[in-house]
């Protein structure tokens, strides 16, 4: 499994012109999955996500999780994350995980979320999207597990 997390100041998903999710201070993230990930691993990125201490305390210092500063989170389905771009010219996707079971990981994903005390918005599994948002720092991070 593999994250990218992006501290935002708003962002906002659209699906077919219609906006599915939105959110304020918080981050977006984009969320793939690979062959062999479980529901372990996105527990254990859930419980990071919800604790990195990505956020200015009152000393400016960056010092504060999400749930300490009231966040919220976009989470973004992103098979790309595992696009190889070493051979050729076009990305192969063979390290991408199946659509049934990267769908599965990512719904397991945003309930361990959810259940830390994050609000959560999302966009739609395997739907064409499009993401606007204002990266605040600009701070991004990648985990990867």
């Amino acid at each position: 499994m593999k994250i990218v997390i992006q501290r935002v100041t708003q962002a906002k998903v659209e699906v077919e012109n219609k906006i599915v999710g939105s959110i304020g201070i918080g981050v977006v993230v984009f969320a793939g999955f690979t062959h062999g990930d479980t529901a372990e691993q996105g527990a254990w990125m859930a419980n990071k996500l919800i604790n990195l201490r990505i956020f200015e305390d009152e000393q400016g210092k960056i010092n504060r999780s999400i749930l300490d500063c009231k966040g919220a989170a976009l989470i973004i389905s992103q098979f790309t994350l595992y696009g190889d771009c070493n051979g050729g010219r076009r990305p192969s996707f063979t390290k991408a995980a199946d659509p049934e079971i990267a769908k599965r990981l990512y719904d397991q994903f945003i309930d361990e979320v959810r259940r830390g005390g994050i609000p959560v918005e999302t966009g739609i599994f395997a739907a064409q999207m499009k993401v606007d948002l204002i990266n605040d720092g600009p701070l991004t991070f990648v985990l990867e597990r």
